[in-house]
């Protein structure tokens, strides 16, 4: 069988035969179809075991039993079973761009949810966030620490989502080119049918659509490309999810 650890290298697809369980750290709901769902989308394709785990309940508004609710439909549309989400409510994890998370909060809560479910892939976001918010490059932060002080086994590959620039976010179908000649450790592009089904689940978080969040699912990079890096200290494995 396949094993993470083997540091191959996997041009064109992962194996059938590789048992991957996959974990997406998010910091709020809505994250995980604004950012993450390519990635989510290419991986229930290709019958990995898919777990969300969203640090806040996305209460800035005082909406976070209604986000809560938004955030199960959205993962279901996705293909993420209810079981497979956690979402933690923590009084060091508040959903505020102004505010700065504890480090060992989010380590400790990330690190006891790998052991649990003995995941070999864990992916974030990079050292910029995406759109630059406090509470993603927190937990960015948090996972690099767990990477270069050797609390997560070997076999268990961490990747951080690419930030790229304002222009290239917003180029939607013309940004794939440069995504593709563009070096990445993982590169997860969905079509068509893989859009309209991202799309969907951002439509389930209803509270969150103000005008500027359409012309977001209609525009960004991010509802059709993840790309990712390896977070340093991390193995060294580099694999490529072709497009469908």
């Amino acid at each position: 069988m396949g094993n993470l650890s083997n540091r191959d290298k996997f041009h064109s697809s992962i194996p059938n035969n590789l048992d991957v369980r996959a974990l997406i750290v998010t910091a709020h709901p809505d994250d995980e179809c604004m950012f993450f769902a390519p990635t989510i989308l290419r991986l229930i394709e290709l019958k990995a075991h898919v777990h969300l785990l969203c640090l806040s309940r996305g209460n800035f508004y005082n909406q976070g039993a209604q986000r809560v609710k938004e955030l199960m439909k959205s993962c279901a549309v996705l293909g993420i079973p209810a079981s497979r989400v956690t979402i933690t409510d923590h009084n060091k994890l508040p959903d505020d761009p102004n505010a700065e998370w504890s480090d060992s909060v989010v380590s400790s809560v990330i690190i006891k949810h790998i052991k649990a479910h003995s995941f070999n892939m864990v992916l974030t976001f990079d050292g910029r966030g995406v759109s630059g918010h406090a509470n993603h490059i927190a937990i960015h932060k948090s996972v690099s620490h767990l990477a270069s002080s050797g609390q997560v086994c070997d076999d268990c590959c961490l990747l951080s989502l690419v930030t790229v620039s304002i222009l290239r976010t917003y180029l939607s179908y013309l940004e794939l080119p440069l995504s593709w000649l563009l070096p990445s450790c993982l590169r997860c592009v969905v079509g068509v049918k893989g859009y309209r089904q991202a799309r969907e689940a951002m439509l389930c978080h209803r509270t969150q659509l103000l005008w500027f969040r359409h012309l977001y699912v209609f525009f960004s990079r991010y509802m059709l490309v993840n790309t990712f890096q390896m977070i340093p200290q991390g193995p060294n494995n580099l694999i490529n999810l072709e497009s469908v």
